[in-house]
């Protein structure tokens, strides 16, 4: 008997049904259910934006369930830096399916949790390591250490700059711009932190004195400083020098004061290096990382410090229920070994030059502000907020995936796409700036 709700189509859909018109009407029912009682991010219930049916995943294309394939230029928020389906990983998972899926951190340890441990140690230079399960909670907990650590000293503020974003949970949105972000909605109860203004693309004097004059104001009660590294993600995509956070790292050393490096947009080859920090040199005494980490198969994420942070914190109140959860932590390791393994530099120089080239046309667009690219990142920044419906309408056309937000069309691709998809990407971008 079919239930009254359509959850017996839905079901049939996302158990793989599909290529007749059988399978289309069961991906109808998986969308019209999942628009009325699913929330998507950022949306309302239903959503303004329409949300696509994926039937399949593999390389760098998705695959909806009416058929199309669309080149993914968002690596899936950025974490699936190898493409969809990859053998290594996928066997990864499948071999530590046979050992166990998950079993509590708390008194218990794995190989899978160590040995990854002992890579990203080798990889930051930091060698204390603490697993969480997403990219927001790392933040929480690298606040929660130099909360922690900073307390007997009276230090209970953090310093960032205008600009950031960090995550959704509430120490991670205090953290986040506070005009122009996403969590205004929250600003009457987020603790109250110190803002400098957005740092600039180009080296700037006037920029390291208001540096020095916010850090030395502050100073007795600052516990932190926290910042993207050299990349402001999902707050604007905005690029700044590398000067700038080589001043954070001195003032802070000056006033005893920790650096949080929020590395978890920016880890893992993104920006040309390892890690934003290496453009500058400096190595925080808190990191975060995450996205990436798993190469886009399973939340998980990380938050690594110096042996003088772990012993000024002792115990640390923090314990997720699915802490160093073995499969993720297994396919974290494959990933790392992939990427060691691979040419990404060059690859990552490659879309970088693909990506400048075919977005240059953009730059003579009206309403378009600018156009930057910094490794594989390319942003066409507009003067007003894009309709993203409209933005979406226009590339899935033209067989390319992209998820803009407010004034940014902007790709991520995964590192191994190819020359043609690149420029099917770039393309795309700058069809949908100039219907804007």
């Amino acid at each position: 008997m079919a239930s009254a709700d359509g959850s017996d189509a839905v079901l049939r859909a996302v158990s793989g049904v599909d290529g007749s018109a059988a399978g289309e009407a069961d991906a109808a029912a998986t969308a019209a259910w999942d628009r009325e009682h699913v929330w998507h991010p950022y949306a309302s219930v239903p959503p303004s934006v329409p949300v696509h049916v994926v039937r399949r995943a593999r390389g760098v294309r998705i695959t909806l369930a009416d058929g199309r394939e669309l080149i993914d230029g968002m690596s899936s928020w950025w974490a699936a830096i190898h493409g969809y389906g990859h053998p290594r990983l996928d066997a990864a998972v499948t071999a530590q399916l046979g050992d166990m899926a998950h079993v509590m951190f708390g008194g218990l340890t794995h190989a899978p949790a160590v040995r990854l441990a002992r890579t990203l140690a080798e990889l930051t230079g930091l060698p204390k390591v603490f697993f969480a399960d997403s990219g927001s909670v790392a933040v929480e907990v690298a606040i929660k250490m130099a909360l922690q650590y900073g307390a007997p000293r009276g230090r209970t503020r953090l310093m960032t700059v205008r600009g950031g974003y960090h995550g959704d949970t509430f120490g991670a949105m205090a953290v986040c711009d506070p005009v122009n972000g996403m969590h205004h909605l929250f600003s009457g109860v987020l603790p109250a932190h110190v803002f400098a203004s957005e740092p600039p693309r180009e080296p700037s004097e006037e920029y390291r004195r208001e540096l020095e004059r916010t850090v030395a104001r502050h100073a007795h009660e600052l516990a932190a400083i926290i910042v993207e590294p050299i990349v402001q993600g999902a707050g604007g995509m905005r690029f700044y020098h590398p000067d700038h956070l080589r001043t954070l790292r001195k003032l802070a050393d000056e006033y005893g004061i920790l650096l949080i490096a929020d590395e978890i947009a920016t880890g893992f080859g993104r920006t040309g290096e390892m890690f934003g920090c290496d453009h500058a040199g400096v190595r925080p005494d808190i990191m975060c990382v995450g996205k990436a980490l798993t190469g886009g198969y399973l939340t998980m994420a990380a938050t690594l410090c110096t042996e003088e942070v772990a012993r000024g914190v002792g115990v640390l109140m923090h314990g997720p229920t699915f802490m160093a959860n073995p499969l993720a932590a297994a396919v974290a390791q494959a990933s790392l070994d992939l990427l060691a393994e691979r040419p990404w530099r060059e690859e990552v120089r490659r879309i970088e030059q693909g990506l400048a080239e075919g977005l240059t046309p953009a730059r003579r667009l009206p309403g378009v502000r600018d156009v930057r690219v910094f490794g594989a990142i390319g942003v066409i920044e507009t003067e007003e907020p894009v309709d993203v419906a409209r933005v979406q309408e226009v590339v899935m056309a033209r067989g390319v995936w992209l998820r803009p937000f407010n004034r940014l069309i902007y790709t991520m691709p995964p590192y191994p796409i190819g020359e043609d998809d690149l420029a099917a990407v770039t393309s795309a971008m700058v069809a949908a700036a100039r219907e804007l």
